[in-house]
């Protein structure tokens, strides 16, 4: 049964505080239910959002895998991903600088946009946490842990990394207490049991994969084990769970950029999972319920627009051969189209490395693409010369402005978050 545990907490603030800060009171922290052999009973209108969040899922990554360019695409939705897992977490950056200070990495030279650096971080950690977790055939609290140890450990958070904590902690309210806390997890003594619940049940394949992920993150944040980072480490376990059930092996939508829009959905969905009672008791199956509907519509509409997105990719990949003319299956021009998706700004080396060919090649099919108006040169770093696919990039800024709308169209309903402008 799902209860609150009141608590005293005696404060230990120092003076120079405000006065609300400085008190002690009484709290109360939630403690939940466990996952492993909870009822799940979907109401049909759930389990018919479910049904449909699954099969579009499917769909655009069995799209995905058809496609010529399927790593370079699965790999920028990735980034979309993890640009919105920034974006929650306060750190804001265009496509634009970020792609630009990625090409300077992959020529040897360190990047002087520190934010995008820092997002960077976040993307490769993402990518390190999933492999991770993928190579464990049974998941276990360990598991979990070496999630969150890959995501901060290269981050101003690393003395956090990889450690449950065992302080009270809070969200909402004041910095000192607990006291005006918006929600208080469970106390630190009853975290690694419900860790351990939670592992179990990310092994388990009797839901459907959308209601799994949905709950595994709900019980996630609730559970908040980790001092910091937990936002972060409750949005790769829901891929995880998406890429180990074989729903979305080549792609993942970026469902975080659509809780980011719908953020009062998102809490507001959090705290209806938390229900006081029974596991089988109405008010338990109503905040499941809740929950797992706007995470089903989240799921929805993320591959909706990655969808469109990858529509819109080749639609500018068939204008670049348009305007290029005919050009040899296999060239080096039609070998650089294929790519360009996936690395959008590069340097000559980046694409004879990847092309396998000599930069005399490279070279040639780079001013072709630059006489047809599909690369323009940049300066990357100091003064490393680079090219990049400037009408990709901007269909990239489309899809972030787009997914910041409600309505999916910014005409229609401006952002709700901030989002990079539509032309940097």
């Amino acid at each position: 049964m799902a209860t609150l545990k009141r608590s005293r907490w005696i404060s230990e603030a120092i003076s120079g505080v405000l006065r609300a800060d400085r008190r002690s009171c009484e709290y109360d922290a939630y403690l939940p239910d466990p996952l492993v052999s909870r009822d799940v009973t979907l109401a049909g209108e759930v389990a018919a959002d479910v049904a449909d969040a699954e099969t579009a899922i499917a769909r655009l990554d069995a799209q995905a895998t058809a496609l010529t360019d399927t790593e370079a695409l699965a790999r920028l939705l990735l980034r979309a991903e993890c640009v919105a897992s920034s974006k929650i977490e306060g750190l804001e950056v265009g496509p634009r600088r970020l792609l630009r200070a990625e090409a300077a990495r992959q020529m040897g030279e360190a990047s002087t946009d520190i934010t995008a650096e820092e997002v960077l971080g976040n993307i490769d950690a993402m990518g390190e946490a999933l492999d991770v977790a993928e190579q464990d055939t049974i998941i276990t609290r360990e598991t979990i842990v070496e999630i969150h140890r890959c995501l901060l450990a290269n981050t101003a958070l690393k003395e956090h990394a990889g450690q449950i904590r065992e302080v009270q902690n809070w969200i909402g309210g004041s910095a000192y207490n607990p006291c005006s806390a918006a929600f208080v997890p469970p106390p630190p003594d009853a975290v690694c049991d419900l860790l351990d619940d939670l592992a179990e049940f990310c092994n388990g394949d009797s839901l459907p994969a959308v209601v799994q992920a949905a709950l595994v993150h709900a019980q996630f944040e609730t559970i908040h084990p980790f001092v910091d980072g937990n936002g972060r480490t409750g949005r790769a376990l829901v891929h995880l769970i998406l890429r180990r059930r074989g729903l979305s092996r080549n792609v993942q939508p970026p469902i975080s950029l659509v809780l980011a829009t719908r953020a009062s959905d998102y809490i507001g969905g959090l705290t209806a999972y938390r229900y006081i009672g029974p596991s089988d008791g109405g008010a338990a199956h109503e905040g499941l319920n809740t929950w797992v509907g706007i995470f089903a519509a989240a799921c929805a509409r993320a591959t909706e627009d990655a969808q469109a997105f990858e529509k819109r990719c080749q639609e500018i990949k068939a204008s670049w051969r348009e305007r290029v003319g005919p050009t040899r299956r296999g060239s080096s021009v039609d070998l650089l189209i294929r790519l360009l998706p996936g690395t959008p700004v590069l340097s000559v080396k980046t694409a004879a490395t990847l092309l396998g060919r000599s930069k005399p090649q490279v070279n040639q099919a780079i001013a072709k693409l630059q006489e047809a108006g599909v690369l323009s040169q940049l300066t990357v770093g100091r003064r490393n010369r680079a090219f990049e696919a400037r009408e990709f990039i901007d269909a990239f800024v489309d899809l972030e402005r787009q997914l910041a709308s409600p309505d999916g169209n910014t005409l229609v309903s401006s952002p709700t978050r901030p989002v990079p402008a539509r032309r940097e």
